[in-house]
C-alpha cells in the first residue's frame, strides 16, 4: 500500500489577487506527495538544487514521506514564477530550469514496486523512462498539459498505452483529440488503453468516465481562495493515494478517490504553496469529504 510519485520538485514566486509568495515549496511532486501521503506511504522521485532549503525537506520527511528517489546535484533548483490577474488563468513570468533540465528520473529499488504510480506533468518521454522501469504495480496513472500535447504528441499516445488511468484537464482532452465534445474525446482517449479517464472542470468539478460508466463531481465550495497552483497536482496526488489501498478500479473506489482528491484540492487552493495541506489532518479531510457527500446527495 504505497503511493511512488515522479514530477517537479521546485522553488515557486506566486502573485494573486490574495496576496504573493516567495520562493515557496513547489512543483507536482511536492504537491501530489504531500496529499497523497494522507491516505498511504508515499515515495517522491525528482530532482532538486543545493540550494533546496532544509527547512523543505524536514517537512517532506516530518510528513512521513519516502526520499529514497530524490537526488540532488549541484546546482539551483527549478524556479518558477507566475501571475494570476484572475482565478482561471496564470502568465508565467519566468521558468528557471537549473538541474531539471538535465533530470533522467531512476527508480530506487524501493519505488519498483509499489502498489500506485503516478507520472506527474513532465516530459512525456520521460514517463516513458520510469515506465520501463517499473513492476508489480496495480495502478499506473499520468498527467499532462498541453505544452507537451502540442509538442510531443506522438509520444503522449506510448504513455497513454501504458497506463490505466489519466488525468486531463477540458481544454487538454479536446486539444489532444481534436473533438470538442468533450465525451466523444475521452473515448478516444480510453480507445487507447486506460480504463478510466479524469477529466478536470476547475471550478466546475471534474468527471470520471470509463468505457461503460461515468462519475460527476461538484467543486468543493470555498469562501475564498488564496493559490490556486497546485491544485490538480493535489488533486492527483490524493486521488492515487487513496487508490493504493485498493486493488480493483471499480466505481465505489473510483468515487471516493474524487472526493477525497477534491476535498484536498480545495484546502490546497485555500492558502499559498503547500501552507493549506501541512497542517490538516486526515479526520479533518474526512469530515469535509463526508460534507461534501451530504451536500450532494
Amino acid at each position: 500500500m504505497s503511493l511512488v510519485i515522479v514530477g517537479s520538485i521546485g522553488l515557486d514566486s506566486i502573485s494573486t489577487p490574495a496576496g504573493e509568495i516567495q520562493n515557496a515549496l513547489g512543483g507536482s511532486a511536492i504537491y501530489g506527495a504531500l496529499a497523497g501521503s494522507f491516505f498511504t506511504d508515499a515515495y517522491i522521485v525528482g530532482v532538486v538544487g543545493t540550494d533546496f532549503p532544509i527547512d523543505g525537506l524536514n517537512l517532506l520527511q516530518q510528513k512521513g514521506i519516502n526520499l529514497d528517489g530524490l537526488e540532488v546535484k549541484e546546482g539551483k533548483t527549478f524556479r518558477w514564477s507566475g501571475k494570476y490577474n484572475t482565478w482561471n488563468k496564470v502568465e508565467t513570468l519566468s521558468t528557471e530550469l537549473n538541474v531539471f533540465a538535465d533530470f533522467s528520473p531512476q527508480l530506487p529499488e524501493s519505488c519498483k514496486s509499489c502498489r500506485s504510480l503516478l507520472l506527474a506533468n513532465i516530459n512525456p518521454s520521460l514517463q516513458m523512462q520510469v515506465l520501463n522501469q517499473v513492476s508489480g504495480y496495480s495502478h499506473l496513472a499520468c498527467d499532462t498539459m498541453n505544452y507537451w500535447i502540442y509538442l510531443c504528441p506522438k509520444e503522449i499516445e506510448q504513455v497513454l498505452r501504458r497506463v490505466n488511468i489519466v488525468f486531463m484537464n477540458e481544454d487538454e482532452v479536446r486539444e489532444y483529440t481534436n473533438k470538442e465534445n468533450i465525451y466523444s474525446a475521452a473515448r478516444d482517449i480510453l480507445s487507447l488503453g486506460p480504463q478510466w479517464i479524469i477529466v478536470k472542470r476547475g471550478e466546475y468539478g471534474s468527471v470520471a468516465i470509463s468505457n461503460d460508466d461515468m462519475y460527476f463531481a461538484p467543486a468543493y465550495p470555498l469562501e475564498e481562495v488564496k493559490d490556486p497552483t497546485g491544485a490538480g497536482d493535489s488533486f492527483a496526488g490524493a486521488f492515487m493515494g487513496y487508490l493504493a489501498n485498493h486493488n480493483i478500479l471499480n466505481r465505489a473506489v473510483i468515487k471516493e478517490a474524487i472526493l477525497y482528491g477534491t476535498v484536498i484540492s480545495a484546502l490546497n487552493v485555500a492558502d499559498f504553496s503547500v501552507k493549506g495541506l501541512i497542517d490538516k489532518t486526515k479526520a479533518e479531510i474526512d469530515v469535509n469529504k463526508e460534507q461534501l457527500v451530504k451536500w450532494t446527495t
